[in-house]
């Protein structure tokens, strides 16, 4: 959104005039950084305006600051169009609303009458809701001044009390409206009784998207991101070593998002999948280029690898107990443990006297190691990493030895590995220092 004059060029306008501009619908996220400085940065956990609630700090300067640089990012677009005096009187006017009513949760807070959790969890909504309402806001004027007929559709409920869950309310919202004769830009946040932060967190645009894509049945829903879904990382192994997926299925996609590599958020992709809506995946930066199409039953003609990929942000947690051997259900209490500290398992293996899980290094809760020591006798971590091969068609005598050959020839041993009957993705745990070579290694002998 921030590269907003690429976005009308190669997205909006590209190839259309007149009446051909409309019958889409536009589902907006934040400008960069903006959600980070409401709540907390996402990669570095560097506090918003929501730590300042939570620490009971007064929040209002911060607030403050954040409608200031709402501002100087509002001059970034009058070149395009935007009026800046009704663009600045919208943060004024949004965001002073958001005070009022964050100051009544601070209030009640300071009581120590109610549930903390849950007023915090209503000032994460109200500040979440503020990037997307700016941008989409932005984006309408911008499109009027154009001389096209732009609808918002604001689904944040800033100042709609009626308790509407988030599919309520989006049905609600683009009831009655022709499509025929406008664009639509909507809202990446929707306000709902169950809260679309408590449930999805910061994946919430994306959720907001397949609810609506569920909502109105498009032909096609299409995903604008500043890059191809690729065969391997193009940093890493070279652009020209590589080549954007043409078609794969939801499966693999899932798959990707399991090691971090979200062609769609998993929660959201769930909707689309079971209405059958078929998702596209483009580069907004090469428009001509189709993309990557997912369905719900490709698969691929020719048995190949499509993605190479991985993640080297794990752990793998290894239990040994001697106990193990022919018990059933052993590992039931292992996994009550990860249930208890909210852990979840990306691969899972396990021989007679252990089990070995690999998780997200994040997820390592202080409480884990000492609670898993406390009922068994050897618990070992060490830092790793994950290599994939996935694909919709993967299953072809050899492939496994081909990757574990490329891998030797790297001189990258292999820490443990796996796959289910699917076989969709071969796992390799790897160590963490070898995460870029294998990815080399096998993207060369599986290209």
């Amino acid at each position: 959104m921030t590269a907003f004059a690429d976005v009308l060029q190669n997205i909006i306008f590209h190839g259309r005039q007149g009446q051909e501009l409309y019958n889409r619908i536009f589902v907006v996220s934040a400008y960069a950084n903006v959600t980070n400085w409401l709540l907390e940065n996402k990669k570095t956990g560097a506090p918003g305006v929501y730590h300042h609630i939570t620490q009971n700090e007064d929040f209002r300067q911060a607030l403050q600051e954040v409608a200031t640089k709402l501002k100087e990012l509002n001059k970034n677009y009058a070149p395009l169009g935007l009026d800046l005096a009704v663009a600045d009187a919208f943060v004024d006017e949004r965001l002073g609303l958001a005070q009022t009513y964050l100051d009544s949760l601070v209030n009640v807070l300071a009581s120590g009458y109610v549930n903390s959790y849950n007023i915090l969890q209503a000032a994460r909504e109200i500040l979440a809701s503020i990037g997307e309402a700016h941008s989409a806001f932005n984006s309408v004027n911008i499109l009027q001044n154009k001389g096209v007929n732009a609808t918002l559709v604001d689904l944040s409920g800033f100042d709609d009390a009626r308790a509407l869950t988030i599919d309520e309310r989006i049905q609600q919202a683009f009831a009655g409206i022709d499509f025929a004769n406008t664009i639509c830009i909507a809202t990446g946040y929707t306000k709902g009784t169950e809260g679309i932060m408590r449930e999805f967190d910061r994946g919430y645009s994306e959720v907001t998207f397949s609810k609506i894509a569920v909502a109105v049945q498009p032909q096609e829903a299409i995903i604008h991101k500043e890059y191809h879904l690729c065969s391997a990382d193009p940093m890493m192994v070279g652009v020209d070593q590589c080549h954007p997926v043409g078609f794969t299925n939801y499966d693999v996609a899932d798959q990707l998002a399991d090691v971090g590599m979200e062609a769609i958020h998993p929660k959201a992709s769930k909707p689309l999948e079971i209405n059958a809506i078929d998702l596209r995946i483009k580069n907004t930066f090469e428009p001509e280029h189709p993309g990557t199409l997912i369905t719900r039953d490709f698969i691929s003609p020719e048995k190949h690898v499509e993605v190479i990929t991985g993640t080297d942000k794990v752990v793998i947690i290894d239990i040994y107990d001697p106990l193990m051997v022919g018990a059933a259900g052993f590992d039931l209490q292992l996994m009550q443990a990860f249930y208890d500290l909210g852990v979840s398992y990306i691969f899972k293996a396990t021989s007679a006297n252990s089990i070995s899980l690999v998780i997200w290094q994040k997820d390592l809760r202080p409480q884990l190691v000492p609670t898993l020591e406390a009922r068994y006798e050897k618990v070992t971590v060490e830092e790793a990493c994950m290599v994939c091969l996935i694909g919709s068609n993967i299953d072809q005598p050899g492939l496994l030895a081909k990757a574990a050959g490329a891998l030797a020839e790297a001189g990258v041993n292999i820490r443990s590995a796996g796959f289910t009957l699917r076989k969709v993705n071969i796992q390799f745990i790897l160590a963490r220092e070898d995460y870029k070579a294998s990815i080399i290694a096998l993207n060369k002998v599986m290209g």
